[in-house]
């Protein structure tokens, strides 16, 4: 029997490959703290987890176990890319930069623990997957 990868890792292989990206865009906007007329930049996490998802096949969607569960409307992104975002300012630079060094690096360390986690979920099922294999051994 074939091992499926795409069922047996879920959702962590795409959200591994959207943090990575995340961590690009930061980094520059980091590099960039100094340039005049920078705009600082993003990715919005949720719609390029949305997009990945349904691009590979998988899906996302909220599950109602109880009747008495609230329906949730417009919850995830549409097929189209997820854009990069400009994040707004909370104080602006008379040079024209949007980057706040302190809001960068804080978005750095977030998205940076954000994906060792998603690492630990990986190596997690691998090993699952490595224990099955082997015969519970």
């Amino acid at each position: 029997m074939a091992i499926n990868f795409d069922k047996a890792l879920g959702i962590h292989e795409q959200a591994l490959q959207v943090r990575a990206q995340r961590h690009e865009v930061l980094a520059s906007n980091i590099a960039n703290a100094d340039t005049p007329d920078y705009k600082a930049r993003d990715i919005d996490f949720r719609a390029a987890l949305q997009k990945s998802a349904q691009s590979s096949g998988g899906q996302l969607r909220l599950l109602s176990t109880q009747a008495n569960h609230m329906p949730v409307s417009g919850v995830g992104g549409s097929n189209g890319p997820a854009e990069l975002m400009y994040r707004m300012p909370l104080q602006p630079s008379l040079d024209g930069n949007t980057v706040e060094s302190h809001v960068e690096q804080a978005q750095f360390a977030d998205n940076t623990m954000r994906y060792q986690a998603t690492l630990q979920f990986l190596s997690s099922k691998f090993s699952g997957l490595k224990t099955v294999i082997q015969g519970g051994r």
